[in-house]
């Protein structure tokens, strides 16, 4: 399966989306502190995990 941009992106901004939602939904924590506290968390996470990754897969499609 190939993978564009825009579909890699979507693919991880619903990763982000399923688990804010699990964990606004699975736990005791009001909604709000979840949107202020945890969602930026996921984001940024989400962001540098996918660079990372975009990163490592060019490194490893140009070795031989």
């Amino acid at each position: 399966m190939e993978f564009d941009l825009p579909r890699a992106a979507g693919i991880v901004a619903l990763v982000v989306a399923l688990g804010t939602l699990g964990v606004a939904f699975g736990t005791p924590m009001a909604l709000s502190t979840t949107l202020m506290m945890v969602l930026p968390s996921m984001v940024v996470f989400g962001a540098i995990a996918f660079v990372v990754g975009m990163k490592h897969g060019e490194f490893r499609s140009t070795r031989v």
